[in-house]
């Protein structure tokens, strides 16, 4: 069976990631934009000091909850982006694990990061690159 790798099918997935969040991380989460490109542009790159496009396959772009507070006046929207070519060469070359957990997990690692997770925090209890 083909697999689908449209941008809708990663939308689709991500969505469903967010509506399977428990309750109080779900309403927080519904109120991120969730944008799928086909890659990070080429600021994001430079600002995060990475040198090949293939390696970012998800961004948190916002201030996590853990540090705004109610006299905060947001300039634009919290955002988690996920690329999708980076993501599709990432299971491409891993093959052990499907799309959908792939995109599943993206989608969760940008969201710790929105709730004020560092990446050492969640490397921490995340086994998922062991």
């Amino acid at each position: 069976m083909q697999q689908n790798t449209s941008t809708e099918h990663f939308e689709d997935v991500a969505r469903r990631t967010v509506e399977a969040m428990p309750g109080i991380f779900r309403k927080a989460a519904r109120e991120v934009a969730l944008l799928v490109a086909e890659w990070p542009a080429a600021e994001m790159l430079r600002e995060l000091g990475i040198s090949h496009r293939l390696e970012l396959t998800g961004l948190y772009e916002g201030i996590p909850v853990t540090e705004k507070s109610v006299w905060d006046q947001p300039q634009q929207p919290d955002v988690v982006w996920l690329f999708r070519q980076p993501i599709l060469a990432e299971w491409r070359d891993r093959g052990d694990v499907t799309l959908d957990e792939l995109i599943t997990h993206v989608t969760i690692h940008e969201f710790a990061h929105h709730f004020g997770w560092s990446d050492d925090d969640i490397a921490a209890i995340d086994r998922w690159w062991e």
